[in-house]
């Protein structure tokens, strides 16, 4: 039986001519993913269907130009703030924190130069039962308005169960947010829409929000509301309801508040399906919250790897703290200290029936 192994190639370079590379990891079963140490992005993911044919089933493109251009988060990791915050402000220790406004008046997924727009160390490892790709980036105080140098690591690890874990730590040596998370876009055919998809998603409640996507502070219950997933229901069953809420986000783009028997347990969130390939994946967190997004923005117009991302051709499932976190301080806290440790994981197990 063939082991795994993860293989460096080059991958272009950035507009200021740093060289980024593509890593490339297998496992004994054939499952691939490619992923480069420029935004810590996720590339490809071929895994098989049930009839152990493998497709590609995440949207990227074959080199790190397009990245650098204005891309939706395509299989990025998303730093230091997963998510909005309202006005791009908060209030931390009784001082007011602004920072990058880069989503109309607020601020998303870690401003306009986030974790995505970076070039990450990489260290990659083979272990006994895994191919390893450690990434490894130094925010440093001020950038995109966050105080503190926060020191930020993270391992892809792919197994020979067809698992993907990514785990994340950071510290810090000031007060700062941290609320990491992985925004790769999900199509589990490989191609088309995503609509006959079928999800599920472990949450009694979610959070509403207003016509600029910022929470309204409710966690609200699912229960008689297109929002509930907790049996499986195709995607597309009811995203174009009437519904004040699917109207402000074009369809799905909302926090799920995630039933947890224990804060902080890796405990499962969801589970896709794709009827057509049998193919299934289900996704693990320690985190409290879950983005779910269908890909309401594309338009067609990006294109890569062959193939055009048509409106809701791909969807994202981000675990995460819950958006706007920081102006809602009965949330979980995205507050990180001196001597703490930010530590998450989520696990991403992928089957075929």
């Amino acid at each position: 039986m063939t082991k795994h192994s993860i293989t460096e190639a080059p991958f272009g370079a950035t507009p200021d001519g740093v060289a980024v590379s593509l890593y490339t990891l297998t496992n004994a079963a054939g499952m691939t993913v490619k992923i480069t140490n420029y935004g810590g992005i996720v590339t490809e993911l071929h895994v098989p269907d049930r009839d152990g044919r493998l497709a590609d089933v995440t949207h990227g493109f074959d080199s790190v130009e397009p990245y650098c251009g204005d891309v939706p988060y395509f299989g990025a990791l998303i730093g230091r703030y997963g998510n909005r915050i309202a006005g791009g402000r908060f209030e931390l220790d009784g001082e007011t924190v602004q920072l990058d406004v880069n989503n109309g008046a607020n601020h998303l997924h870690g401003g306009a130069l986030g974790f995505h727009k970076r070039v990450w160390s990489a260290r990659p490892s083979v272990g006994a039962d895994a191919a390893c790709l450690t990434l490894a980036y130094l925010s440093k105080d001020g950038e995109q308005g966050y105080p503190g140098n926060l020191q930020v690591e993270v391992v892809y690890e792919l197994n020979n169960a067809n698992e993907l874990r990514v785990r994340y730590r950071a510290t810090t040596d000031k007060p700062t947010l941290c609320n990491l998370t992985q925004h790769a876009y999900f199509n589990l055919a490989g191609e088309g829409d995503i609509l006959g998809h079928e999800l599920k998603i472990y949450a009694d409640r979610y959070t509403p929000i207003d016509a600029a996507s910022i929470p309204l502070g409710e966690l609200s219950e699912v229960a008689g509301t297109p929002f509930d997933f907790r049996n499986k229901r195709k995607i597309g069953e009811r995203i174009d309801a009437d519904d004040q809420q699917l109207r402000n986000g074009l369809g799905y783009d909302h926090n799920w508040v995630l039933n947890k028997p224990a804060p902080g347990l890796l405990a499962l969130a969801a589970k896709l399906r794709d009827p057509a390939s049998g193919r299934v994946m289900e996704l693990y967190t320690r985190e409290p919250g879950l983005q779910f997004y269908s890909g309401n923005f594309l338009d067609g117009t990006l294109k890569g790897k062959g193939r055009g991302y048509g409106h809701r051709s791909g969807l994202c499932l981000e675990p995460q703290h819950y958006p706007d976190s920081p102006n809602n301080p009965s949330w979980p806290s995205t507050v990180l200290r001196p001597g703490e440790t930010y530590s998450t994981e989520s696990l991403y197990r992928f089957s075929a029936d």
